[in-house]
């Protein structure tokens, strides 16, 4: 129904404008009554096989909502009841701020791609914070960064602010030093810098009574050379894993005609790169740390190629804009057929 009614007509529209509307639409849906066994019953799939521990947590399933769909922590609820597994908000920053000016999300529909240039709009840390109190038992990932006026000298400050509002209403932290929407923000990513911030986050953590587990999100566009600090710097830090990837300057044949567009690009065109990037990391690494898997999941097969090649778990975003809710579904029976 989605992918033949809904999303044409969907499709017509400003993204933008439709995220939006999709939001207001899911949260009138989860009200009507009988709402939550219908959503039970079609999307989804209860089956202690597909539990995973990863990082001290228990997951209930390996596919997860990456950051920037609910970056300020109004939906997870109603995305839970979608069959996630987990959901990562975010990113936060600790000011609000608008982000970047509008029109800063396409689609690139022949591509099955999208390109944002959102700039970490969201409504502040707080605000969040606020709306977490009340979670209904399913496992958030906090995705942290720092407000565009605040140079990278101070980056820590922000991460610091966001680290220690969230630090009781969410299951585990992600360090956002690989958008490439904030400028200068992915020089955090060189090995000084990310080490220093990363040893210092990790000191507020260990004087907490229980720690929470610290992830980094880093770029595909990073060279063999840069992968192989990543592996160090998770050494040095003792960080509990990584996420792979974020969205990617790059723009090889692509068709479509916002290709030319400034952002961040997602969906298919980054399939193969997130995958190396992860077969990478696990590989190197010695499997030594645990990978989320994100970047151009559009069916079960690239789930399961993400899993393969050393994911641990996964998280979706274009791929749920493009496939609909039912493809939660769709990769966790691919997964409990793989294991038989």
């Amino acid at each position: 129904m989605y992918k033949t009614f809904l999303r044409p007509l969907l499709f017509k529209f400003d993204p933008e404008k439709v995220h939006h509307f999709s939001f207001s639409s899911l949260q009138k849906a989860s009200k009507i009554p009988g709402y939550k066994s219908f959503a039970k019953a079609n999307f989804q799939l209860n089956n202690a096989k597909l539990e995973r521990e990863v990082f001290g947590l228990k997951f209930k399933n390996p596919v997860g909502l990456a950051a920037g769909f609910d970056k300020d922590a109004k939906l997870f609820k109603e995305l839970s009841l979608l069959g996630f597994g987990f959901i990562e908000i975010g990113t936060l920053t600790p000011k609000p701020q608008d982000g970047n000016p509008k029109k800063r999300l396409f689609r690139l529909k022949e591509d099955q791609a999208i390109i944002n240039r959102m700039g970490f709009n969201n409504e502040g840390v707080d605000a969040a914070v606020q709306r977490l109190q009340s979670n209904p038992n399913v496992l958030i990932g906090g995705n942290i960064g720092k407000n565009k006026i605040t140079p990278n000298e101070n980056a820590f400050d922000d991460y610091q602010i966001c680290f220690e509002k969230l630090f009781p209403v969410v299951d585990y932290f992600v360090v956002n030093v690989s958008s490439p929407n904030t400028p200068n923000l992915r020089d955090l990513q060189e090995k000084e810098p990310l080490t220093n911030l990363l040893l210092k986050l990790q000191k507020l953590n260990n004087e907490k009574p229980k720690q929470k587990p610290i992830l980094l999100k880093i770029a595909p566009d990073l060279s063999n050379a840069q992968l192989d600090d990543i592996i160090e710097i998770v050494e040095t830090t003792n960080i509990a894993g990584v996420i792979a990837t974020n969205t990617t300057i790059e723009r090889e044949n692509l068709e479509s005609e916002h290709k030319t567009e400034t952002g961040g690009l997602s969906g298919k065109p980054l399939t193969k790169r997130s995958t190396e990037v992860i077969a990478y990391l696990h590989e190197k690494g010695k499997a030594k740390f645990p990978i989320i898997g994100v970047g151009g999941i559009l069916s079960p097969e690239d789930a399961i190629e993400k899993l393969k090649a050393g994911a641990s778990l996964i998280q979706l975003y274009t791929g749920f804009v493009y496939e609909g809710p039912s493809l939660i579904k769709k990769i966790n029976r691919a997964i409990l057929k793989e294991m038989h």
